[in-house]
Protein backbone atom coordinates (compact mmCIF):
# COMPACT_ATOMS: atom_id res chain seq x y z
CA UNK A 1 0.00 0.00 0.00
CA UNK A 2 2.73 2.52 0.93
CA UNK A 3 4.93 1.43 -2.11
CA UNK A 4 5.11 1.70 -5.67
CA UNK A 5 1.99 4.16 -7.53
CA UNK A 6 -0.48 5.82 -4.87
CA UNK A 7 -2.92 7.67 -7.31
CA UNK A 8 -4.66 10.43 -5.99
CA UNK A 9 -7.71 11.72 -7.96
CA UNK A 10 -9.97 14.43 -7.31
CA UNK A 11 -13.16 14.59 -5.46
CA UNK A 12 -15.69 16.23 -7.74
CA UNK A 13 -17.79 18.47 -6.57
CA UNK A 14 -19.74 21.12 -6.20
CA UNK A 15 -21.60 23.90 -3.99
CA UNK A 16 -24.98 21.41 -3.90
CA UNK A 17 -22.19 18.32 -2.85
CA UNK A 18 -20.62 15.88 -3.67
CA UNK A 19 -21.07 14.29 -7.65
CA UNK A 20 -20.86 10.77 -6.47
CA UNK A 21 -21.31 9.26 -10.11
CA UNK A 22 -18.35 10.94 -11.60
CA UNK A 23 -15.71 9.44 -9.38
CA UNK A 24 -12.78 7.28 -10.64
CA UNK A 25 -12.16 3.75 -11.33
CA UNK A 26 -8.44 3.64 -10.76
CA UNK A 27 -8.13 0.48 -9.25
CA UNK A 28 -8.08 -1.27 -13.47
CA UNK A 29 -5.23 0.35 -14.06
CA UNK A 30 -3.17 -1.47 -11.90
CA UNK A 31 -2.44 1.22 -9.23
CA UNK A 32 -0.92 -0.34 -6.09
CA UNK A 33 -3.18 1.87 -3.81
CA UNK A 34 -5.82 4.80 -3.93
CA UNK A 35 -5.12 7.77 -2.23
CA UNK A 36 -8.27 10.22 -1.39
CA UNK A 37 -8.99 13.27 0.63
CA UNK A 38 -5.49 14.67 -0.10
CA UNK A 39 -4.67 17.86 -1.14
CA UNK A 40 -5.96 16.63 -4.68
CA UNK A 41 -9.15 15.70 -2.86
CA UNK A 42 -9.49 18.91 -1.64
CA UNK A 43 -10.23 17.60 1.99
CA UNK A 44 -9.84 20.82 4.22
CA UNK A 45 -13.28 22.14 2.28
CA UNK A 46 -14.90 19.03 3.36
CA UNK A 47 -16.80 18.07 6.54
CA UNK A 48 -17.03 15.54 8.39
CA UNK A 49 -20.24 13.95 6.45
CA UNK A 50 -18.88 14.48 3.22
CA UNK A 51 -14.98 13.12 4.09
CA UNK A 52 -17.17 9.96 5.38
CA UNK A 53 -18.67 9.73 1.91
CA UNK A 54 -15.42 10.08 -0.01
CA UNK A 55 -14.19 7.22 2.08
CA UNK A 56 -17.42 5.15 0.99
CA UNK A 57 -17.65 5.56 -2.33
CA UNK A 58 -13.68 5.53 -2.96
CA UNK A 59 -13.50 2.14 -1.27
CA UNK A 60 -16.59 0.89 -3.42
CA UNK A 61 -15.19 2.06 -6.77
CA UNK A 62 -11.53 0.68 -6.16
CA UNK A 63 -12.20 -3.00 -6.06
CA UNK A 64 -10.37 -4.21 -3.29
CA UNK A 65 -6.85 -1.69 -4.54
CA UNK A 66 -6.24 -0.06 -0.85
CA UNK A 67 -7.81 2.82 -0.05
CA UNK A 68 -5.35 5.62 1.92
CA UNK A 69 -8.02 8.90 3.13
CA UNK A 70 -6.62 11.84 4.67
CA UNK A 71 -7.89 13.00 7.89
CA UNK A 72 -5.91 16.31 8.56
CA UNK A 73 -8.62 18.96 10.31
CA UNK A 74 -7.25 21.93 12.68
CA UNK A 75 -8.58 20.33 15.85
CA UNK A 76 -7.35 16.72 17.17
CA UNK A 77 -10.87 15.85 18.01
CA UNK A 78 -11.97 16.22 14.15
CA UNK A 79 -8.62 13.98 13.31
CA UNK A 80 -9.82 11.43 15.38
CA UNK A 81 -13.67 11.55 14.70
CA UNK A 82 -12.35 12.17 10.89
CA UNK A 83 -9.97 8.50 11.31
CA UNK A 84 -12.51 6.51 13.03
CA UNK A 85 -15.02 7.15 10.07
CA UNK A 86 -12.34 6.54 7.32
CA UNK A 87 -11.54 3.13 9.58
CA UNK A 88 -15.97 2.50 9.00
CA UNK A 89 -16.35 2.92 5.89
CA UNK A 90 -13.17 0.58 5.04
CA UNK A 91 -10.40 2.73 4.16
CA UNK A 92 -7.06 0.08 4.78
CA UNK A 93 -5.15 3.60 5.49
CA UNK A 94 -4.87 6.99 6.58
CA UNK A 95 -2.58 10.37 5.32
CA UNK A 96 -2.42 13.05 8.38
CA UNK A 97 -0.99 16.20 7.91
CA UNK A 98 -0.30 18.93 10.81
CA UNK A 99 -3.04 20.98 9.85
CA UNK A 100 -2.87 24.28 11.36
CA UNK A 101 -4.23 27.86 11.54
CA UNK A 102 -1.73 28.87 14.63
CA UNK A 103 1.79 27.85 13.88
CA UNK A 104 2.27 24.21 15.57
CA UNK A 105 5.59 23.62 17.43
CA UNK A 106 7.59 20.04 16.95
CA UNK A 107 5.91 18.97 20.75
CA UNK A 108 2.49 19.35 19.36
CA UNK A 109 2.73 17.92 16.05
CA UNK A 110 4.68 14.87 17.93
CA UNK A 111 1.45 14.99 20.08
CA UNK A 112 -1.20 14.86 17.17
CA UNK A 113 0.55 11.67 15.53
CA UNK A 114 0.83 10.10 18.89
CA UNK A 115 -2.50 10.98 20.02
CA UNK A 116 -4.13 9.58 16.87
CA UNK A 117 -1.92 6.26 16.29
CA UNK A 118 -3.30 5.16 19.95
CA UNK A 119 -6.98 5.16 18.32
CA UNK A 120 -6.10 3.25 14.80
CA UNK A 121 -6.37 -0.18 13.73
CA UNK A 122 -4.66 0.72 10.26
CA UNK A 123 -1.27 2.21 9.18
CA UNK A 124 -0.66 5.84 8.97
CA UNK A 125 1.04 7.99 6.25
CA UNK A 126 2.57 11.07 7.08
CA UNK A 127 1.97 13.59 5.37
CA UNK A 128 4.38 16.48 5.40
CA UNK A 129 3.41 19.49 3.34
CA UNK A 130 5.08 22.85 4.00
CA UNK A 131 3.16 24.45 0.68
CA UNK A 132 -0.32 23.75 2.40
CA UNK A 133 0.09 23.65 6.27
CA UNK A 134 3.04 25.84 6.70
CA UNK A 135 4.89 23.57 9.19
CA UNK A 136 8.34 22.67 8.75
CA UNK A 137 9.04 18.48 9.28
CA UNK A 138 12.65 18.49 11.01
CA UNK A 139 14.22 14.80 10.11
CA UNK A 140 14.87 14.57 13.80
CA UNK A 141 10.63 14.73 14.26
CA UNK A 142 10.33 12.07 11.70
CA UNK A 143 12.37 9.78 13.00
CA UNK A 144 10.45 10.21 16.30
CA UNK A 145 6.77 10.35 14.74
CA UNK A 146 8.21 7.06 12.64
CA UNK A 147 8.73 4.97 16.15
CA UNK A 148 4.69 5.05 16.55
CA UNK A 149 3.64 1.76 16.37
CA UNK A 150 0.93 3.04 13.44
CA UNK A 151 2.97 4.98 10.96
CA UNK A 152 4.41 2.92 7.98
CA UNK A 153 5.08 6.16 5.69
CA UNK A 154 6.05 9.31 5.08
CA UNK A 155 5.09 11.40 2.18
CA UNK A 156 8.30 13.85 1.72
CA UNK A 157 7.91 17.41 -0.25
CA UNK A 158 9.69 17.50 -4.05
CA UNK A 159 13.35 16.68 -3.64
CA UNK A 160 15.84 18.43 -5.62
CA UNK A 161 15.94 17.92 -9.41
CA UNK A 162 19.49 16.63 -9.07
CA UNK A 163 19.51 12.90 -8.49
CA UNK A 164 22.63 13.34 -6.45
CA UNK A 165 21.29 16.48 -3.53
CA UNK A 166 17.98 13.90 -3.87
CA UNK A 167 19.95 10.75 -3.02
CA UNK A 168 21.48 12.65 -0.25
CA UNK A 169 18.12 13.85 1.36
CA UNK A 170 16.54 10.15 1.01
CA UNK A 171 19.12 8.39 2.65
CA UNK A 172 19.77 11.10 5.50
CA UNK A 173 15.77 10.54 6.10
CA UNK A 174 16.13 6.77 6.05
CA UNK A 175 18.82 6.68 8.66
CA UNK A 176 16.66 8.28 11.00
CA UNK A 177 13.35 5.81 10.92
CA UNK A 178 12.60 2.15 11.07
CA UNK A 179 13.44 0.20 8.51
CA UNK A 180 9.64 -0.70 8.08
CA UNK A 181 8.74 2.92 7.07
CA UNK A 182 8.56 3.43 3.72
CA UNK A 183 9.89 7.16 2.14
CA UNK A 184 7.25 8.24 -0.87
CA UNK A 185 7.59 11.25 -3.03
CA UNK A 186 5.21 13.70 -3.70
CA UNK A 187 5.18 16.65 -6.20
CA UNK A 188 5.03 14.74 -10.00
CA UNK A 189 7.60 17.09 -11.52
CA UNK A 190 10.61 15.56 -9.66
CA UNK A 191 8.80 12.14 -8.87
CA UNK A 192 10.93 9.89 -11.15
CA UNK A 193 13.79 12.04 -9.34
CA UNK A 194 12.49 10.35 -6.14
CA UNK A 195 12.23 7.28 -6.88
CA UNK A 196 15.70 7.09 -8.56
CA UNK A 197 17.36 8.63 -5.57
CA UNK A 198 15.44 5.80 -3.09
CA UNK A 199 11.80 6.72 -2.57
CA UNK A 200 9.51 3.46 -1.74
CA UNK A 201 6.54 5.59 -3.47
CA UNK A 202 4.68 8.00 -5.56
CA UNK A 203 2.12 9.58 -3.89
CA UNK A 204 0.93 11.01 -7.61
CA UNK A 205 -1.76 13.61 -8.69
CA UNK A 206 -0.97 12.54 -12.36
CA UNK A 207 -1.92 9.23 -11.41
CA UNK A 208 -5.20 9.95 -10.06
CA UNK A 209 -5.42 11.38 -14.42
CA UNK A 210 -3.56 9.60 -16.04
CA UNK A 211 -2.73 6.26 -14.28
CA UNK A 212 -0.56 4.23 -17.07
CA UNK A 213 1.43 7.13 -17.36
CA UNK A 214 2.69 7.40 -14.18
CA UNK A 215 2.82 3.33 -14.00
CA UNK A 216 5.62 3.49 -16.40
CA UNK A 217 7.66 5.81 -14.55
CA UNK A 218 7.18 4.36 -11.52
CA UNK A 219 8.02 0.61 -13.00
CA UNK A 220 11.10 1.65 -14.66
CA UNK A 221 12.11 3.94 -11.31
CA UNK A 222 11.39 0.33 -9.50
CA UNK A 223 13.29 -1.98 -12.00
CA UNK A 224 16.68 -0.02 -11.51
CA UNK A 225 16.49 2.14 -15.08
CA UNK A 226 17.16 5.42 -14.17
CA UNK A 227 17.29 6.78 -17.80
CA UNK A 228 13.96 5.24 -18.57
CA UNK A 229 12.29 6.71 -15.68
CA UNK A 230 13.51 10.59 -16.46
CA UNK A 231 12.79 10.40 -20.18
CA UNK A 232 9.20 8.97 -19.46
CA UNK A 233 8.94 12.53 -16.98
CA UNK A 234 11.03 15.07 -19.17
CA UNK A 235 8.36 13.77 -21.76
CA UNK A 236 5.60 15.13 -19.61
CA UNK A 237 7.34 18.48 -18.96
CA UNK A 238 4.47 20.35 -20.53
CA UNK A 239 2.40 19.25 -17.80
CA UNK A 240 4.92 20.30 -15.36
CA UNK A 241 5.07 23.91 -16.82
CA UNK A 242 1.68 24.19 -16.45
CA UNK A 243 2.00 23.17 -12.46
CA UNK A 244 4.76 25.74 -12.00
CA UNK A 245 2.98 28.68 -13.58
CA UNK A 246 -0.15 28.16 -12.52
CA UNK A 247 0.55 27.46 -8.32
CA UNK A 248 0.52 23.89 -7.89
CA UNK A 249 -1.22 20.67 -9.57
CA UNK A 250 -4.51 21.38 -8.15
CA UNK A 251 -6.35 23.58 -10.81
CA UNK A 252 -4.29 22.05 -13.85
CA UNK A 253 -5.52 18.81 -12.96
CA UNK A 254 -8.95 20.13 -12.36
CA UNK A 255 -9.27 21.76 -15.79
CA UNK A 256 -7.72 18.68 -17.48
CA UNK A 257 -10.48 16.71 -15.77
CA UNK A 258 -12.90 19.24 -17.02
CA UNK A 259 -11.94 19.33 -20.52
CA UNK A 260 -11.59 15.51 -21.40
CA UNK A 261 -14.95 14.91 -19.89
CA UNK A 262 -13.88 12.59 -16.89
CA UNK A 263 -16.15 15.36 -14.23
CA UNK A 264 -18.30 17.86 -15.12
CA UNK A 265 -18.09 21.94 -14.65
CA UNK A 266 -17.25 23.50 -11.61
CA UNK A 267 -15.46 20.15 -10.18
CA UNK A 268 -13.90 22.40 -7.37
CA UNK A 269 -15.04 23.77 -3.99
CA UNK A 270 -15.92 27.52 -3.92
CA UNK A 271 -13.42 30.20 -4.02
CA UNK A 272 -11.39 27.72 -6.02
CA UNK A 273 -11.37 27.84 -9.89
CA UNK A 274 -10.18 25.66 -12.06
CA UNK A 275 -8.22 27.78 -15.11
CA UNK A 276 -10.48 29.66 -18.10
CA UNK A 277 -10.10 31.42 -21.15
CA UNK A 278 -6.53 31.56 -22.33
CA UNK A 279 -5.17 29.53 -20.03
CA UNK A 280 -7.32 26.60 -19.94
CA UNK A 281 -6.34 26.52 -24.05
CA UNK A 282 -2.96 26.42 -22.69
CA UNK A 283 -3.94 23.27 -20.76
CA UNK A 284 -5.71 21.90 -24.05
CA UNK A 285 -3.05 22.47 -26.29
CA UNK A 286 -0.65 20.39 -23.73
CA UNK A 287 -2.93 17.73 -23.60
CA UNK A 288 -2.55 17.36 -27.81
CA UNK A 289 0.62 17.75 -27.79
CA UNK A 290 1.19 14.72 -25.17
CA UNK A 291 -1.69 12.17 -26.41
CA UNK A 292 -2.06 10.59 -23.09
CA UNK A 293 -4.55 8.10 -22.32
Amino acid sequence: MFTGLSAFPLTPMNEQGIKEHEFAHLAEAGVNSIGVLGSTGSYAYLNHDERARVVQLSVENAVGTPVIAGIGALRTRDVLANAERAQQAGASGVLLAPVSYQKLTDNEVFDLYATVCQSLSVPLCVYDNPGTTHFEFSDELHGRIAQLPQVRSIKIPPVNKDIEPAKERVAGLRKLIPADVTIGISGDAVAATGLNAGCDAWYSVIGGLYPRAALAITRAAQAGDVQQAKALSDALEPLWVLYREYGGSLRVAATIAEVTGKVSQPCLPQPLKTLQAGDRKRVEQALEQLGLE
